[in-house]
């Protein structure tokens, strides 16, 4: 039998113009115009700390922080390079954040693989316990950290610094990855069961290659977040050999007295290894944002 296409006369709805996506209209230059302005607010700071940076004390006397530097002075900088000893507190602070950067990661994949994975009892609560955790203002920890260092013998080593970040890192990284983690494909877990595979088979062949853009971000924030503490390194860390460049560069402060150019140029030294660090993973951190949104 033979069979006769005609054409269809159902109504066909009309397509929607397609809009190009470099002409959205007002609102987009209005939102570009926005982020401009506070970026550029944000680099003002920067601007102030770069231009006192090379600019004598007598100038800032004379001249205070706004004006313009009379010569190009370099003595700030060597100074605060010579007199903190800054390739020593370069390494601390390296070794302090990165090796909290990735013991953080470790424990918080460890404990996330338990309670978005494994479905312990009761992983609400214990979530949420280390949500509350994470949400506890350092002050309100200090005492009880110090007198557990002293009783145990880790006051004024790096390893007390490692050790109170890991964990207070790895409350957040947890809290994260439990909630990743329990949305993770079932299927998955169920086709590398079907195939044999234990627990520590799926965690290293089937979870970790698929969390690993979202682990490298973890490892990024992890590592900045600790090189920039002060607090704690300041009431744990009390030698000179031990200490990290926020506290060799609070250090320069006195009670009645504040060398502002040297102040200036050592943050500007401290600076430099983190934008470096920025600028290296700086495409790991952007791949790592956006992965969630692919899927």
């Amino acid at each position: 039998m033979a069979v006769t296409l005609t054409p269809s006369t159902a109504p066909v709805a009309p397509r929607r113009p397609v809009r190009d996506r470099h002409h959205r209209g007002v609102s987009r230059w209005v939102v570009l115009t926005v982020v401009t302005l506070a970026a550029l607010a944000m680099l003002v700071p920067f601007a102030f700390m770069l231009l006192n940076a090379f600019k004598s004390p007598g100038d800032y006397s004379s001249g205070g922080p706004l004006s313009w530097p009379t010569e190009f002075y370099t003595k700030g900088l060597r100074t605060y390079w010579t007199e903190v000893n800054f390739p020593l507190k370069l390494w601390n602070s390296a070794l302090i954040a990165g090796s909290v950067a990735v013991l953080g990661v470790a424990v918080s994949l460890l404990n996330a693989y338990a309670l978005g994975i494994g479905r312990v009892r009761g992983r609400l609560w214990i979530v949420g316990l280390f949500l509350l955790a994470n949400m506890l203002p350092q002050e309100a920890l200090i005492y009880p950290l110090y007198y557990v260092a002293k009783q145990v013998g880790l006051y004024n080593t790096q390893l007390s610094v490692i050790i109170i970040f890991t964990v207070i890192q790895s409350a957040f990284g947890t809290y994260l990855l439990a909630s990743v983690m329990g949305t993770f494909p079932r299927s998955l877990l169920e086709a590398a069961a079907l195939d044999g595979a234990g627990k520590w088979t799926v965690l290293w062949r089937v979870v970790f290659p698929n969390l690993r853009p979202t682990l490298a971000v973890l490892l990024i924030f992890f590592f900045i977040w600790t090189w920039n503490e002060f607090l704690i390194p300041l009431v744990m860390l009390i030698d000179n050999q031990t200490q990290t460049i926020p506290v060799a560069l609070a250090s320069l402060q006195g009670d009645r007295l504040m060398d502002a150019p040297t102040t200036n140029a050592g943050a500007l030294i401290s600076l430099v290894p983190a934008i470096l660090f920025f600028l290296i993973f700086q495409r790991t951190l952007a791949r790592g944002i956006t992965a969630g949104a692919e899927k």
